[in-house]
Parts: C-alpha cells; sequence; structure tokens
C-alpha cells in the first residue's frame, strides 16, 4: 500500500468521522451536560466502535450485507430502535431543571460513558457499508497485516479525536450556560435528532 492510498484512506476515514450523525450529536450533548472528562471518555467508546465497524467491513461485513440483505435489515432495525429510545428518553425529560448543586455528581462513570459511546456507533450499521468502499477503493489485496491494524488504529483516532473535540467545544462555561437557560428546547431538539436519525437509518 502506498504513502498516498494510505493518505487518502485516513483522509476519507476522518470525513467520515466528521459528517453528522448519532455519534457526533451523542458527543455534544454529553460535553454539555455532563463535561469534557465524561464527553472524552463517550469519544473513546465512539472510536472503539468506528474501529469494530472498519474491521467487521475488512473481513467482509460488507460482503455479507449483499448476500444477506435481511441481516443489514435487521441490525439497522435494533440500532433504529435503540436511537429512538434515547431520543425519546431525551425528550422526556427534558422540562427536569438542571439542578446545578448536584453537579459533582451529576457526570456519569468513565465506563459508563464509554459504552454509551460504543453503543451509540454500534448501532448505526451503515458505518460498515461505508467502509467497506473505503477499503475497496484504497486498499489492495496484498496490504499486510500490520498496515492493516494501522488503518483501524487510524479509525480510531479519527473517531475519538474529532468527538472528543466536539465534547470539549460544547463542555465551555459560555455554551453550558446557554444550554442551562434554554434545556428544555435544546433537549428535545437532540432527543428529535437522535430519533430522525435512528428513522432515517431505516428509510436508507
Amino acid at each position: 500500500m502506498t504513502l498516498a492510498a494510505f493518505l487518502a484512506f485516513a483522509g476519507l476515514s476522518l470525513m467520515a468521522a466528521i459528517s453528522p450523525g448519532p455519534a457526533v450529536l451523542m458527543a455534544a450533548r454529553t460535553g454539555l451536560t455532563e463535561g469534557f472528562r465524561t464527553g472524552a471518555w463517550l469519544a473513546a467508546g465512539i472510536g472503539l466502535g468506528g474501529a469494530i465497524w472498519a474491521s467487521a467491513a475488512l473481513f467482509g461485513l460488507g460482503v455479507l450485507f449483499a448476500v444477506a440483505p435481511a441481516l443489514l435489515w435487521a441490525l439497522k432495525i435494533a440500532g433504529a430502535g435503540y436511537l429512538c429510545w434515547l431520543g425519546w428518553s431525551l425528550w422526556r425529560s427534558a422540562r427536569e431543571p438542571l439542578d446545578l448543586s448536584a453537579t459533582p455528581a451529576l457526570p456519569r462513570s468513565a465506563a459508563s460513558a464509554f459504552r454509551l459511546g460504543l453503543f451509540t456507533q454500534l448501532a448505526n450499521p451503515k458505518p460498515a457499508v461505508m467502509f467497506a468502499a473505503i477499503f475497496l477503493g484504497t486498499v489492495p489485496a496484498t496490504t499486510p497485516l500490520w498496515v492493516l491494524m494501522a488503518l483501524l488504529l487510524v479509525v480510531f483516532l479519527n473517531e475519538s479525536l474529532w468527538n472528543t473535540a466536539v465534547a470539549r467545544i460544547f463542555s465551555l462555561n459560555q455554551t453550558r450556560a446557554r444550554y442551562i437557560s434554554l434545556k428544555t428546547v435544546i433537549d428535545r431538539i437532540f432527543g428529535a435528532g437522535l430519533a430522525a436519525l435512528g428513522v432515517k437509518i431505516v428509510a436508507t
């Protein structure tokens, strides 16, 4: 694999990470409500989820989806259900005030944030198909195993670092202050956005 092909893969992977989706939305919301540290752990889970989908694409899941579309459909249904449930949970609790006196105890644990990021990323099977196309277009069949592992590391870093940056931006005091004043509206926007993305997964 040439350096140019490696860089092309890295660039396409970064564009995939940056594109708006459930993971970015959850990173923004977690940064807002639970702070940067929790958002960073969530981003690490998102990164692992991206690497898992890339691994699946690398080892033929994209081909399996083409041969057995019912499997892709089942994964879409399960993922959409999870995202719609997250969206409904946010919408339902939107009117609950944020208790600033409880802020030190508010953020979930690192393990819980990591799991939320992982499950949010895995709820969307479309990256497996997307990564399959990227691998076919940039990675020769003769690529050594160590290079393939390096590519998976690139996917992990792109996903985790980008979503860490998103969480950081939304964890800033000015952003959080604005969120507190508009909590009901913002939570319902996030909730509706997650549900809409879940529906979109099934529809496409």
